[in-house]
């Protein structure tokens, strides 16, 4: 870092990596591959926003060759347990829905099986927002040339990027809301405590004094 005191300065390229970083921003890709050992349970977890549409693809490698009767389940829950893809013995496929609210989905792989087997390879690759779209099928259908499909898709994210905002901007509020409403209730809890402690006070000066004055300690 420098030691002058002048305004700060960026070099060129970083404006256009700022821009780039922000287009692709709302958009998220989820590519995942892990190990599911026989008899055992794994989930991953995403809060996803209102109105996208959510895509996937999966792939379980089976290294037992078939023994020990291994089954593979696959579940996509929401956070009030609603099933929004289920797959049972799943080994290869896709899957696709629409979020209904702002929430945190779920899923989940569960292996069963019996004896010592090897585990088996998951390959999980999960898109949402923008990338969830296919817009080659959207070129073939509304017969676009390839500068519309990239407008198209910049609008997209341009779109998805003012959503984003949008949405952080009411999260903001709520927060500060509630910043507000509990300084409110400790101002009034502080309030109210000074009153009952120098009402508690009062009262012991004058019992004090009744009881100094019955012993005839004090006129």
């Amino acid at each position: 870092m420098s030691g002058s005191s002048g305004p700060l300065s960026w070099p060129g390229p970083r404006p256009c990596a700022l821009l780039f970083l922000l287009l692709l921003g709302p958009s998220s890709v989820l590519a995942i591959s892990f190990h599911l050992p026989v008899n055992s349970r794994k989930c991953l977890r995403e809060e996803i926003h209102k109105d996208l549409l959510v895509t996937g693809a999966y792939e379980i490698t089976d290294q037992s060759g078939g023994a020990g009767g291994l089954r593979t389940h696959l579940k996509i829950t929401d956070s009030a347990g609603h099933i929004l893809y289920a797959k049972e013995d799943a080994t290869k496929g896709k899957f696709a829905f629409t979020t209904e609210d702002y929430d945190m989905f779920e899923v989940c792989f569960e292996s069963k099986g019996t004896g010592r087997i090897p585990d088996q390879l998951v390959i999980l690759d999960m898109k949402h927002g923008v990338e969830a779209k296919n817009y080659e099928e959207i070129a073939k259908v509304e017969k676009l040339k390839p500068l519309e499909v990239e407008l198209r898709r910049l609008e997209d994210l341009s779109e998805s990027i003012v959503n984003d905002f949008a949405y952080m901007k009411k999260r903001e509020e709520e927060m500060r809301d509630t910043n507000e409403s509990t300084n409110t209730r400790v101002l009034y809890f502080s309030i109210f405590s000074m009153l009952c402690l120098i009402g508690l006070a009062t009262w012991q000066v004058f019992y004090l004094r009744r009881f100094f004055k019955a012993k005839k300690l004090i006129e």
